[in-house]
């Protein structure tokens, strides 16, 4: 009986993570929400290193609109949602999309990119220390920002995303 308990408590957390997840509303903030862009946020700055070593800052893509995804390899949405931001830089060769890795080996993240046929069409960074997931004020897995030209943040979703989602965002700061 006790098992039962602790099954059904196991299942009711798991899907109402999945409905926070997955609600869009609770979980997107727009301009719409935050008026001009003389009040949004800054993107936060962070200089990481790509898989070669070398360092990569947010200055790097200074007057171009990119896209910051959060993500883990342990995170089931956030590798889920990879393979969907590789088509949409296809679709989208003036932004850049940023994968930031939270704290994971590099032996293992890469594996996992190359695996998926990914390591190529992202700009895939690691951060040791979670450094950038912590400046978003995460709290979610995925956490994706949509950066303008100008720095600013214009839609920061907690949570996966679909591909039709992800185009409208982008779309946005172009």
């Amino acid at each position: 009986m006790k098992k039962l308990i602790i099954i059904v408590i196991i299942i009711i957390i798991i899907i109402g993570g999945w409905l926070i997840l997955s609600s869009d509303n609770n979980n997107t903030t727009t301009t719409d929400d935050l008026g001009d862009s003389a009040n949004l946020d800054k993107a936060p700055d962070f200089s990481l290193k790509d898989y070669n070593g070398n360092i990569v800052s947010l200055a790097d893509f200074q007057g171009q609109p990119i896209v910051i995804n959060s993500w883990a390899v342990w995170c089931p949405f956030c590798v889920k949602e990879l393979p969907v931001f590789s088509q949409a830089q296809g679709e989208f060769e003036n932004v850049t999309i940023i994968a930031i890795d939270r704290s994971e080996p590099l032996d293992q993240i890469k594996a996992y990119t190359d695996d998926l046929g990914l390591t190529d069409d992202l700009v895939f960074l690691l951060d040791p220390k979670d450094s950038f997931y912590r400046s978003l004020g995460g709290f979610a897995m995925p956490e994706t920002i949509f950066v303008n030209k100008d720095g600013f943040i214009v839609h920061h979703k907690r949570g996966p995303m679909e591909i039709e989602e992800i185009r409208s965002k982008i779309k946005d700061i172009l």
